[in-house]
C-alpha cells in the first residue's frame, strides 16, 4: 500500500479504487500536533465514525464508507482533490472546505463574539450572549481545509474555493442539518448535548453531496454534560476540548493567537502530562460507549 498523507489523526493509504484509513493515537489543537500520544484514541474515532455512518446509511444519506475492520480502519471511497482551482465543472472530488453547525455559543464563536469580529445581533441575540447560550437558529459555517491554519470564509469565497453552486451549498446544508439531527437526539437520549460539530463532503459524478472523513466524535463535536448543563449551567466538556481548555489554563493558547496575530514564529506546544493524558483516553472510550451504547 502506498501512503498517500499522514495527517493529524489518520494515516491514508492507496488501494487502487478505494483508500485506506488508519486511525492512529495522535492528538491535535489549535491546528498543532501535541507531542504526546493517547491511548485508545484512535480505536475510540474509528469505532465512533463507523457507528454514525450505519446510522448515515439508515438515513438514506450517501456517505464514503465501504467497509470497518480491525477496530480501527476504514475502506472509503476515493474522490479526486483539488486543494485550490475547484470549479462548479469538476465531478466526483472531495470539497476543500470544513463545515461547520453551531447550536451553542462556544469555541472559536465565543472568541470571535467577544473581539467583536462577529455581531451578537447578525445571530439573533438582543444581548451579548455568555458562554452556553444557546443560538436562536443553527448557525452554518465553512472554514478552509488545506491552509495551514482552518480559516473562516464567507460564502462568496467558500463557493470559489470550493467549486460550488448556491444550490451545492443548500444540499450540503440540509444533508449536514438532517445528520446533525440524529446525532442531538441521541445525544439528548444519552444524557449529552450536542453544541456544535464539523463535517466533510465529497460531490460525486452527479455532483451530489457525499459524506466523508469523520464526524460526530470527541475530535470534531463539542457535547456537554445535559444533566449539570440544565441543573446549574455548567458546561461539563465530554469532547477535544477538555485538552484545548488544558492549554488555555496553561496560557499556551494566548502565546499561540499572539504569535499568529503578529506572524511570529510560533511556540512548540508542549506534551501533555501523564495524568491529563489518562484522562483524555477514558473520556474517548467513555464518550464512545455513550454515543453508541455499545461496551469498549
Amino acid at each position: 500500500m502506498k501512503l498517500l498523507r499522514k495527517g493529524k489523526v489518520k494515516e491514508v493509504y492507496d488501494l487502487g479504487e478505494n483508500l485506506l484509513f488508519v486511525f492512529t493515537d495522535q492528538i491535535s489543537v489549535f491546528d498543532k500536533i501535541i507531542p504526546s500520544l493517547v491511548p485508545d484514541k484512535g480505536e475510540s474515532l474509528a469505532r465512533t465514525s463507523n457507528y454514525w455512518f450505519e446510522q448515515a446509511t439508515r438515513l438514506n444519506i450517501p456517505n464514503h464508507l465501504l467497509e470497518f475492520r480491525n477496530k480501527r480502519e476504514m475502506v472509503v471511497k476515493k474522490f479526486d482533490i483539488y486543494e485550490t482551482g475547484a470549479t462548479t465543472d469538476k465531478k466526483n472530488y472531495l470539497v476543500p472546505l470544513e463545515f461547520i453547525v453551531r447550536y451553542y455559543v462556544a469555541g472559536s464563536l465565543l472568541d470571535r463574539i467577544e473581539k467583536g469580529k462577529t455581531k451578537y445581533q447578525d445571530l439573533g441575540f438582543m444581548n451579548p450572549p455568555k458562554h452556553g447560550d444557546k443560538i436562536p437558529e443553527p448557525l452554518f459555517e465553512t472554514t478552509t481545509k488545506f491552509e495551514k491554519t482552518d480559516r473562516l470564509l464567507d460564502l462568496q469565497e467558500a463557493k470559489k474555493i470550493g467549486g460550488l453552486t448556491d444550490e451545492d451549498v443548500e444540499n450540503i446544508r440540509e444533508m449536514t442539518l438532517k445528520m446533525d439531527r440524529e446525532i442531538n437526539n441521541k445525544a439528548l437520549d444519552r444524557g449529552l448535548i450536542h453544541a456544535d460539530g464539523k463535517k466533510e463532503f465529497a460531490l460525486d459524478y452527479e455532483r451530489q453531496p457525499v459524506l466523508v472523513d469523520t464526524f460526530g466524535t470527541a475530535d470534531e463535536d463539542r457535547f456537554w454534560e445535559k444533566e449539570e448543563f440544565e441543573k446549574n449551567g455548567t458546561l461539563v466538556e465530554r469532547s477535544k476540548e477538555f485538552v484545548r481548555q488544558y492549554y488555555r489554563k496553561t496560557g499556551y493558547y494566548q502565546k499561540l493567537m499572539d504569535a499568529r496575530s503578529k506572524k511570529a514564529e510560533e511556540p512548540a506546544i508542549p506534551p501533555l502530562p501523564d495524568d491529563v493524558i489518562a484522562e483524555t483516553s477514558k473520556l474517548y472510550r467513555d464518550l464512545f460507549e455513550r454515543i453508541t451504547g455499545q461496551k469498549w
